[in-house]
């Protein structure tokens, strides 16, 4: 890798401001915030709109299409040729 072209890539925590659930992870991304960790350190805060903590799907509570309703309501209204 070319020396000085790339971000720095470090420790982050990502707070879901929909739960309220943190991540500490790494990434390239930077705050303006900071906040202290479990561990003691103070890392810099980044807070996002939706995680896998708040996410309908991953949480379970995603709404499951009605396929066949669908395939019989386009049926009734160009008819089943």
């Amino acid at each position: 890798m070319k020396p000085g072209i790339h971000p720095a890539y470090g420790p982050v925590v990502f707070r879901d401001s929909a739960s309220g659930t943190a991540f500490l992870t790494r990434s390239t991304i930077t705050g303006d915030k900071t906040i202290g960790w479990e561990d003691g350190h103070t890392y810099p805060l980044v807070d996002v709109e939706i995680s896998s903590a708040s996410h309908p799907f991953y949480t379970g509570t995603a709404r499951v299409l009605d396929t066949a309703g669908r395939v019989e309501r386009f049926e009734r209204r160009y008819g089943a040729r």
